[in-house]
């Protein structure tokens, strides 16, 4: 995270069991997982970022919900593993935010067409079923797949 400049890192294959909160050196990592050391999710956030941290709540073992205090905005943070049906759940914690930020592992290639307000123009590769499951819950849940939107060497996409 220091050598790339990340403040927030979303982590997916946590295999922490239950939920909690620890500290990670100067780091704070919050996370949601199950009963056995499978799965799990959490969010890992820097000394400076942690201090902005209102709230959160696990939700299941395959999503996360943050809440942050930034100045001028309220932001939110939903790390999943996979596309889950508990977003509206996770969205209905949340309340009212200026930015919400979906982030997780969906394993999905959604292709190198460009989709309307979803997929921008840097996608790369084949669509394949998960990506076009990520594309109609974008839809559905009216947010942008923003990886898309900035040309990365085709390795980083």
């Amino acid at each position: 995270m220091d050598r790339v400049k990340l403040n927030i890192l979303g982590l997916a294959e946590v295999r922490r069991t239950e939920a909690g909160s620890i500290k990670l050196g100067s780091k704070t990592l919050i996370y949601s997982g199950g009963h056995t050391h499978g799965r799990g999710v959490g969010i890992l956030f820097d000394v400076t970022t942690a201090k902005s941290l209102e709230s959160w709540c696990p939700i299941l073992d395959r999503v996360v919900v943050a809440e942050l205090v930034a100045k001028p905005l309220k932001l939110g943070i939903i790390q999943m593993y996979g596309l889950t049906s508990n977003v509206e759940k996770a969205k209905g914690y949340l309340k009212s935010h200026d930015i919400i930020i979906v982030m997780g592992d969906f394993n999905a290639k959604v292709g190198d067409e460009r989709v309307e307000d979803v997929v921008g123009p840097s996608g790369i590769g084949t669509i394949n079923e998960r990506g076009s499951r990520l594309i109609e819950w974008r839809q559905m849940n009216d947010f942008t797949i923003t990886n898309t939107w900035y040309q990365n060497h085709p390795r980083r996409q």
